[in-house]
């Protein structure tokens, strides 16, 4: 029988507590970077083709949850487990706001335009913050039915889409009537979401199933029994003919998006693969690739 390759990591130390959030930035003139988020209460900023340290972003007093990077990786935000959101220098390392809460903050992004802050946690509300005007109180979309895991951005800024930890499904919101538009149906609450970068699909991964979605029609596309429960998906961006998995069994799969056979193996071992990466792109490693999409439990860089 054939044997499954097995990818190597390399180790890069910092963090003092479990990482919960990785994110990687597009490609820039100056190359792109990885922000991590983990429960030390401080987010770090690496390059993300060698791992190498650039700066930690200071401030929060509590657990961070999510982090993330804008398009031309200028500016960070973050969100914590103190109630607030931050927005930072990516540069100087400096605090440009804090956004305050009333509870914990869970997830974070920034629109593609670069001009708003999405975020989303314990108190069930999607706030849309104007980093323009960062003294305005922000947009409030209609409440969630659950505590709010994942945000995402899609069709040119023009919807949201978000997953609760306690309630099944994925949630897509119109932003120009603050309502919910459509529900991607799940059997389990939905522990990953995202948009691919094409902006064809939407990849869930629920309970020990992975699917892909039309993020035109909403649709589902295809759907895939894993062999563990899966803490997060993430669909090959340059091809979209892999997707990998990972979760409980601490290992990462690879499968093919049209079959849905395993392909190959890594394993996560509770460390960051920041391997060299081709073409600028982090899915030519696929431990790489599944960390840069979170979610992994307990991984110490």
């Amino acid at each position: 029988m054939e044997k499954k390759k097995v990818t190597v990591p390399l180790v890069c130390h910092g963090h003092s507590r479990p990482v919960v959030d990785l994110f990687y930035s597009p490609v820039t003139p100056d190359g792109f970077f990885l922000i991590s988020a983990s429960k030390d209460s401080s987010p770090m900023l690496r390059n993300g083709e060698t791992g190498d340290w650039i700066g930690t972003f200071e401030g929060h007093k509590g657990a961070i949850w999510s982090s993330c990077l804008d398009t031309k990786a200028l500016r960070a935000a973050s969100a914590s487990a103190d109630f607030s959101a931050k927005l930072w220098d990516a540069l100087t390392g400096d605090e440009l706001h804090s956004f305050e809460h009333k509870h914990i903050v869970r997830a974070c992004a920034f629109s593609d335009d670069t001009h708003f802050l999405l975020t989303g946690g314990v108190e069930k509300i999607l706030r849309i913050f104007d980093l323009n005007r960062l003294d305005e109180q922000p947009r409030q979309v209609d409440n969630s039915p659950g505590s709010i895991r994942t945000v995402a951005w899609l069709h040119s800024d023009q919807m949201i889409l978000s997953s609760c930890t306690d309630t099944n499904g994925v949630r897509l919101w119109d932003l120009r009537s603050g309502k919910i538009v459509q529900t991607l149906e799940t059997k389990s609450p939905v522990t990953s979401a995202e948009v691919s970068q094409d902006g064809r699909y939407i990849t869930t991964a629920d309970g020990s199933t992975v699917k892909f979605w039309d993020a035109n029609h909403f649709g589902l596309v295809k759907s895939y029994a894993m062999p563990c429960n899966v803490e997060s998906a993430s669909l090959e961006p340059k091809h979209g003919n892999k997707f990998i998995v990972g979760g409980e069994d601490m290992w990462v799969h690879v499968f093919d998006f049209h079959t849905g056979e395993e392909l190959g193996i890594g394993l996560t071992n509770l460390v960051l693969n920041l391997c060299r990466l081709q073409q600028g792109s982090p899915w030519s490693c696929p431990l790489c690739s599944f960390l840069t999409r979170r979610r992994v439990l307990c991984i110490r860089i």
